[in-house]
């Protein structure tokens, strides 16, 4: 999606880059949202996982017997598993207009996926930089919050992949400044979330910005995307940088604030994070494959204007990651 997040050893960005050439992942978005003032809580506090606030309800289904049959007994004995997002991050997962209810992306195929498994995903609202440490002490059975499946972090966790995304710019509406690539980044200030890759690679750029003789990136990191949006939008920074679909996201619900500066490029696989001895990485993979086969995966990725970023179910692997 060496550590992004520098308090731990395993990275916890959103993303990792990859050298990939990509055009634009244009994202049709389909909901207003307030770029600069999306709620959120980062406190480790269930919440519920409905569609409250979101365009329309997530698509339902039933168990899958064979899909089941794959879930250790542990879990269900239990009924239900702890699904750990940092919701912040539109439209992939974020709060809804009630100030508790986790919407989104991830949100929505989570509980199709408890939904074919039998078994209730609660997603847990925690910080993000928490997440993967929380799996590997168990106060979190599943991580689904826009993590790039990456060599790093498989050595610690697994990853079902399930989604692509890139990386991409935005500016103020009417800003002079035009940021199309890295390079272009250099003598500018950049406001993005804390540990994500793309803190990591504008910090990455900077260096290289000096080196080439150039000014450097000033590189303004904030604990939410939110804050990275307000510091844009208020003229601390003269751009924001953020996954795909995020930048997207922000840009159309701005109600004319911001503007997408360049393509997307950098794109790299989304993964189910699962802790390597839970049992779980079989049975997430099949009921992953098997929402794609009844059409819920596609159904969700349109309801969230992300179709673009959509995998076959041949790419739906473990450990898919190339570096």
């Amino acid at each position: 999606m060496g550590s992004n997040r520098t308090r731990h050893t395993v990275t916890a960005a959103r993303r990792r880059p990859e050298k990939i050439a990509a055009g634009a992942l244009t994202v049709a978005v389909v909901t207003t949202l307030v770029a600069a003032g999306c709620s959120s809580s980062s406190s480790s506090t269930p919440t519920t996982s409905t569609s409250s606030g979101s365009a329309s309800a997530a698509p339902t289904t039933g168990a899958v017997p064979q899909v089941a049959a794959l879930v250790p007994s542990a879990v269900k004995a239990k009924g239900t598993v702890a699904v750990a997002m940092d919701a912040t991050y539109p439209p992939d997962e974020y709060i809804a207009s009630d100030g508790h209810t986790i919407i989104g992306l991830d949100a929505d195929l989570g509980k199709a996926l408890g939904q074919v498994m039998g078994i209730k995903w609660n997603p847990v609202n925690a910080t993000f930089a928490t997440i993967i440490p929380g799996l590997q002490s168990g106060k979190y059975d599943i991580g689904l919050s826009s993590f790039g499946d990456t060599k790093a972090r498989e050595k610690v966790v697994n990853f079902v992949d399930y989604f692509q995304a890139g990386e991409a710019f935005y500016v103020k509406a009417g800003s002079p400044t035009t940021i199309t690539s890295m390079s272009s980044l250099c003598g500018k200030t950049v406001a993005v979330e804390s540990g994500t890759t793309e803190q990591t690679d504008a910090t990455t750029q900077s260096t290289k910005c000096t080196a080439a003789g150039k000014p450097a990136v000033t590189v303004r990191t904030y604990s939410t995307q939110d804050g990275a949006n307000l510091a844009v939008s208020s003229g601390r920074a003269d751009a924001g940088f953020a996954d795909s679909q995020v930048a997207a996201w922000i840009v159309k619900g701005s109600n004319g604030v911001f503007k997408l500066s360049g393509p997307s490029f950098f794109v790299v696989p989304y993964g189910i994070a699962v802790p390597k001895t839970s049992g779980m990485t079989t049975p997430v993979l099949a009921a992953m494959k098997a929402i794609m086969a009844k059409g819920i995966y596609k159904q969700i990725l349109a309801k969230w204007g992300v179709i673009e970023g959509g995998i076959p179910s041949a790419s739906v692997v473990v450990n898919g990651a190339t570096s």
